[in-house]
């Protein structure tokens, strides 16, 4: 289930990730359930799981892909997110 604070954060993700990168394919999934007490989750940011496929990803290795993300979200990374894990590639690559 997703917290309602989490609801606004992975919809702000979406819009940046779809204006910067104009995916294909995008999911967000907020696993912010699974890491009850931990000390990120104490901070009140989210952890996160984004699935993104963008043609605006080829000819990129898969850092520069992740650093791509990074630069999309932007702040979101300092004040919202505690940790992402990504998976993305480019359509070619799952088809």
């Amino acid at each position: 289930m997703t917290a309602p604070d989490n609801t606004a954060r992975m919809a702000r993700m979406r819009q940046r990730l779809e204006a910067a990168l104009a995916p294909t394919e995008l999911q967000i999934t907020d696993d912010s359930h699974l890491h009850a007490g931990h000390a990120g989750a104490r901070s009140g940011k989210g952890h996160f799981s984004v699935r993104i496929r963008s043609h605006a990803l080829s000819d990129m290795r898969p850092v520069q892909r992740h650093q791509a993300i990074y630069a999309a979200l932007g702040d979101m990374m300092q004040s919202d997110i505690h940790a992402l894990a990504i998976d993305a590639d480019v359509p070619a690559e799952t088809a």
